[in-house]
């Protein structure tokens, strides 16, 4: 072995970079393997829903992807493209999508891995592994063989790991596809904003538009479903789909990047195989409508991180890592259906038409477009930890405290007790738990009140114990539950 390290990430895309940042703010030694020499400058993804804006808030980053994005206050939320009457209150401090190019993402999420001692190979691809009771060999394709604890597979919807693994990928193959690309045109921007105005009457899933560095980005649905979706489809292909569906190819010349993207819709049947676990689209793929791909994989691998990292540290308790698969899961399954749903509602075809303008009649009702909003922005997400009020489970937003913002009190990734009363205590946690004496400022100007007088944060923000000073025993329990045993050094043990 030339190498060993306690966890290797397969794949570099958000989702392992993401997983390796998160791994890197507990001291695991992380290496990410990467097949593309270089950076990819396709755009997959075109923003981060709330809930992703939120995680990155939680690490002190968001700043950086602000920087370089654009908010969107009215583009959060949005169910198929259709309007809710309704006003709808997102539960957020954030409630904006955030336009960015996932180009732009992947280099800030692969910049902050680095920047926390992760060690990434491009040009590295995982060729095969074999795992055995207490770790991973894994051989690259040119041979080298490297050792780990853990073996995480974050390489996309192809996922090598998840085949070598025979996890089954059970769903629906691909029946519509699209040409997504970036190039420059020769017709005036007034002109390409017309012709797509009276196509998009008629045609979903068609568009163009410019971007903000002066070229037009366009998608437009492909003539059949491809063979193999990894040959990125040529400029003559995309400019006869541009003819067939908008009467023109709008002068399309110099393409950036051309890529595909199809329905087909798959979930992992297992998330783990003892030490080898999958992540992203190595473990759910979907139609892009709703932007929660890219999304999906940050947060699982925000839930995913300091699960692992117990693991590697030998403080988890039992089953916290097999949390993970049924606290994640159940997500993506939701995200499956509702993007099945978006898919069949932008099809231009009669009986999908019909439905459409019902869905429209529903979103008159009220709590409709909330409940769509909440699904489509991960805002509603609860994981069932069976028992609480109804905020256990939740992700908590971000709060004014009287010392600052809640958020800023998380960054390091550890869990937090946001003790209002000041009579509580953590001992025999403290290295794995943060005291934080403090309490909700209901000056703000929008007041949060909270159910009780503290809270126990999990390093993912997610709820775990709501209580009051004569609750000691109780937090206690919660404290052990998530974050194993009591250090017997501690005094209060």
């Amino acid at each position: 072995m030339s190498d060993e390290f306690d966890v290797i990430i397969s794949g570099g895309g958000p989702t392992g970079m993401m997983l390796a940042a998160e791994l890197r703010l507990h001291g695991v030694s992380v290496l990410v393997l990467e097949r593309d020499a270089e950076p990819s400058r396709l755009v997959r993804s075109l923003g981060l829903q709330p809930r992703s804006i939120e995680i990155l808030d939680q690490r002190g980053i968001l700043d950086r992807f602000l920087a370089l994005g654009t908010q969107y206050p009215g583009g959060a939320g949005s169910f198929a493209g259709i309007p809710s009457p309704h006003p709808v209150h997102l539960d957020t401090a954030h409630g904006y999508l955030l336009g960015i190019p996932q180009p732009q993402t992947d280099r800030l999420l692969a910049e902050r891995a680095v920047e926390l001692g992760a060690q990434v190979r491009r040009g590295s691809e995982l060729a095969g592994f074999e795992q055995d009771t207490t770790g991973v060999t894994v051989e690259l394709a040119d041979g080298t063989r490297l050792r780990s604890r853990w073996l995480v597979g974050c390489d996309g919807g192809r996922s090598r790991v998840r085949r070598m693994l025979g996890v089954a990928f059970a769903g629906e193959a691909a029946t519509t596809e699209w040409l997504l690309g970036e190039m420059s045109v020769t017709a005036p921007a007034e002109e390409i904003a017309r012709i797509s105005e009276e196509v998009r009457k008629t045609q979903r899933g068609f568009g163009i538009g410019p971007t903000a560095d002066g070229l037009f980005r366009a998608v437009v649905p492909a003539a059949d479903v491809s063979e193999d979706r990894t040959v990125a489809p040529t400029l003559d292909e995309f400019r006869a789909q541009l003819r067939a569906h908008a009467g023109t190819d709008f002068g399309a010349h110099s393409p950036q990047a051309l890529s595909r993207f199809t329905d087909a819709t798959r979930l992992a049947e297992r998330y783990r195989v003892g030490r080898v676990l999958l992540a992203g689209d190595a473990a759910h793929v979907h139609p892009p409508l709703g932007g929660q791909g890219l999304n999906l994989g940050i947060q699982d691998a925000f839930n995913l991180g300091w699960k692992l990292a117990a693991e590697v540290d030998g403080w988890a308790p039992p089953a916290l890592l097999d949390s993970y698969e049924t606290e994640r899961r159940p997500v993506a399954d939701d995200v499956l259906t509702i993007t099945r749903a978006q898919s069949v509602l932008i099809s231009a075809e009669p009986g999908p038409q019909a439905v459409r303008r019902l869905l429209t009649e529903l979103m008159g009702v009220g709590g409709v477009g909330q409940l769509l909003a909440e699904k489509v922005t991960g805002l509603g997400i609860r994981y069932d930890f069976g028992d609480g009020t109804d905020l256990v489970g939740r992700q908590m937003r971000d709060l004014p405290l009287a010392q600052g913002r809640l958020y800023e009190q998380v960054h390091a990734g550890r869990g937090v007790l946001l003790d209002g009363t000041g009579e509580l205590s953590v001992g025999g946690w403290e290295d794995r738990v943060d005291r934080l004496v403090d309490r909700v400022d209901h000056r703000a100007d929008e007041p949060v009140h909270l159910a009780a007088p503290a809270v126990l944060l999990r390093p993912d923000g997610h709820v775990a114990w709501l209580g009051g000073a004569d609750d000691q025993p109780g937090l206690e329990l919660h404290l052990e539950r998530w974050f194993g045993e009591r250090e017997t050094g501690s005094l209060l043990a």
